[in-house]
């Protein structure tokens, strides 16, 4: 598990992010805190959400100061996407009181002009990130622009109830026992 890397002074310094480092996303009183929801809800340990909400924190900051818009990870999205379900927190406390303006989802209309924007959008993000931060994203929540924007996409969210989660590797290796064994059975005319 990587721990945030230090934030540099020219950032660590600036009310904006010393707003968003002390603001607690949901209410405070819930039985399941919005750390443990986003854990729940990606499949992900408590240390993994974490670090993901420590992402987003930094994905809110970079929005909010810089002069274009940016593009979040899958990850950094999805605790976005769980905050705006928060709707009191959100929209009347984190953007007024945190960002000072309000910062809106905005999700691609679609077609190959759009893919090139958000391509562009998101390289340039992770580049703001390194400028800001004074670090490379860490590449397990924030992926190549070329993974983020023609792999994952093509992904699918499964829920482990309705279906059987197996790697890959294991998938073919029981794929092959079964085909031996077929062959076997009708080579041999055993059942």
């Amino acid at each position: 598990m990587r721990v945030a890397d230090p934030v540099p002074a020219h950032t660590a310094d600036h009310p904006v992010w010393h707003r968003i480092t002390s603001h607690q996303i949901g209410p405070p009183e819930a039985a399941l805190s919005f750390s443990a929801r986003l854990a729940r809800e990606n499949g992900w340990s408590a240390a993994t959400a974490e670090r993901v909400i420590e992402e987003y924190r930094r994905f809110a900051f970079l929005a909010v100061t810089g002069d274009s818009p940016v593009t979040p990870s899958d990850a950094v999205d999805q605790a976005w996407h769980l905050h705006l379900s928060y709707t009191r927190d959100y929209w009347e406390r984190f953007c007024p009181d945190v960002l000072g303006r309000a910062l809106h989802h905005g999700p691609t209309a679609g077609g190959a002009d759009e893919h090139r924007r958000y391509y562009r959008q998101y390289a340039e993000t992770l580049a703001r990130y390194e400028a800001a931060f004074g670090v490379p994203p860490p590449s397990d929540i924030w992926p190549s622009a070329a993974r983020r924007l023609n792999d994952d996409p093509r992904a699918r969210r499964v829920h482990p109830r309705e279906a059987f989660i197996v790697p890959r590797w294991q998938g073919i290796l029981y794929a092959l026992v079964l085909l031996t064994m077929t062959a076997l059975v009708l080579y041999f005319g055993v059942t």
